[in-house]
């Protein structure tokens, strides 16, 4: 196993501030960033379809959900680390960067001034880069309030909202809605075959029951094969129509929909989505409206793997906030492809001393990753799934979204996605939790529902 490169960053080198401009300032590591300037201006509301209107280009930067969210365009700045150090690095660069930053921003609300978008491989282990990005124009939508937020290294740059509107015309006349979604193509065998997740968990369970864990999450891989180039917009786009109730993200080369909330941070407010315990919907009867609240709700094994998930996460959160609500009993989350027992947890964050509260990349770190992607013990269940999967899961379970100057941010974890390794070819992932009542080939064909969300995007 090769020793994880260091944390290193590849911002964009920062122009020497004007006069009575904010003074460049570094990380812990002595790295330079660029002295930002944003300014942020309210638009008027968008139309119905919200923030899909704006996902016309491969190569946007997106967290959208119901038409609200954040998409964008450019970069004026990046940040990447691998290693243990991932998420320490690129927590001490934004902070270097929001300190630096010149700020115009009469609006204030979460998303508005300068943003990260961010991706978070799962392991300290991975070769993928961890990744935070900071576009050049960042559109924003919530409810009926819209924005559009501007940002250079350049403190000469014009800022003005008629010549950030004029350069997202010209970006979304540009786009790549021409695009057909792709004719087709075939779903090949990834790094991992059927066989081998069949026996990878088999070998979990045999573990759990042996008494090593509580329980684990084991994942596998596939690739699209495809017929024409990727069109990344309009997968984006299909992921947002038909799976509404996710967030949809793009990140660099990382695509998906997730149901799965690890966390989103406004003002001093924390909440979370926790998901664990699933039920393929090509398996229900036709007309049988109770059928998930009766197989899945009232199903030990789903539950027992569901509590697991929130007891994770409360224990991990706790000691960061002053209460904290989480539901006695899930409910049944309907996606168009699976059910899956759902509980929305929200708390309250204490202060610091100097008054402020975890941001949503401080509380990305302290709860990831959680029961519901790894397992618990969590690193007696993070060793064996890397003795077991044979894979680099990469961002695959990692966090994944994006975090503001003032720490508000949503995080979700990316899952029900794939990685674009080049314009023909898209990596997919997909795993199950497994429990000591599991049975290997039930969880296989789990791993199929589960990426029948993108293999549709992709025209599969």
């Amino acid at each position: 196993m090769s020793t994880p490169a260091p944390a290193t960053s590849s911002a964009v080198p920062g122009t020497a501030p004007a006069p009575g401009t904010a003074a460049p300032s570094t990380p812990a590591d002595g790295s330079p960033v660029p002295v930002l300037h944003s300014a942020t201006h309210r638009r008027p509301p968008m139309s119905e379809a919200g923030l899909l209107d704006y996902l016309v280009r491969d190569d946007s930067l997106v967290w959208a959900r119901r038409g609200d969210g954040i998409v964008g365009f450019g970069e004026v700045a990046r940040f990447t680390a691998r290693g243990a150090e991932r998420f320490d690095g690129a927590r001490r660069w934004w902070d270097a960067i929001g300190r630096a930053a010149v700020v115009r921003n009469p609006l204030g609300w979460p998303g508005t001034g300068p943003a990260a978008f961010a991706t978070i491989a799962f392991d300290a282990t991975s070769t993928w880069p961890s990744t935070l990005v900071v576009p050049r124009l960042i559109v924003g939508r919530r409810g009926d309030e819209s924005w559009l937020t501007v940002i250079s290294d350049d403190p000469d740059a014009d800022l003005s909202v008629e010549s950030a509107e004029a350069e997202l015309a010209l970006l979304l006349e540009e786009g790549s809605l021409e695009h057909e979604l792709g004719s087709g193509g075939t779903l090949q065998p990834g790094r991992i075959s059927d066989e081998e997740h069949v026996a990878a968990v088999a070998a979990g369970v045999e573990a759990i029951r042996a008494g090593d864990l509580t329980k684990l999450v084991l994942a596998r891989d596939a690739v699209a094969e495809l017929d024409e180039p990727v069109a990344v917009a309009q997968v984006l786009r299909e992921l947002a129509l038909r799976y509404s109730d996710c967030w949809t993200y793009s990140v660099r080369g990382l695509v998906g929909a997730t149901p799965e909330m690890l966390v989103r941070v406004t003002g001093t407010t924390a909440q979370a989505r926790v998901l664990a315990g699933t039920l393929d919907r090509a398996t229900a009867p036709a007309g049988d409206a109770g059928y998930a609240d009766r197989v899945l709700a009232g199903d030990e094994k789903q539950r027992h793997e569901h509590q697991l998930a929130i007891d994770s996460l409360t224990r991990q959160l706790g000691p960061l906030v002053d209460t904290m609500t989480a539901p006695a009993e899930p409910f049944v989350l309907q996606l168009p492809n699976v059910w899956h027992l759902a509980s929305d947890v929200e708390a309250q964050l204490t202060l610091h001393d100097d008054g402020r509260t975890p941001s949503a990349l401080d509380l990305a770190e302290v709860l990831h990753p959680t029961a519901a992607v790894c397992g618990t013990p969590t690193e007696e269940a993070a060793a064996l799934i890397r003795r077991l999967e044979g894979m680099d899961r990469g961002p695959y379970a990692g966090p994944v979204g994006w975090v503001d100057a003032a720490g508000n941010g949503e995080f979700g974890i990316a899952l029900r996605g794939g990685v674009v390794e080049d314009p023909r070819h898209v990596r997919l992932y997909a795993g199950g939790g497994i429990v000591s009542a599991s049975e290997p080939e039930a969880e296989l064909a789990e791993t199929w529902a589960k990426m029948r969300p993108m293999r549709e995007a992709l025209g599969i």
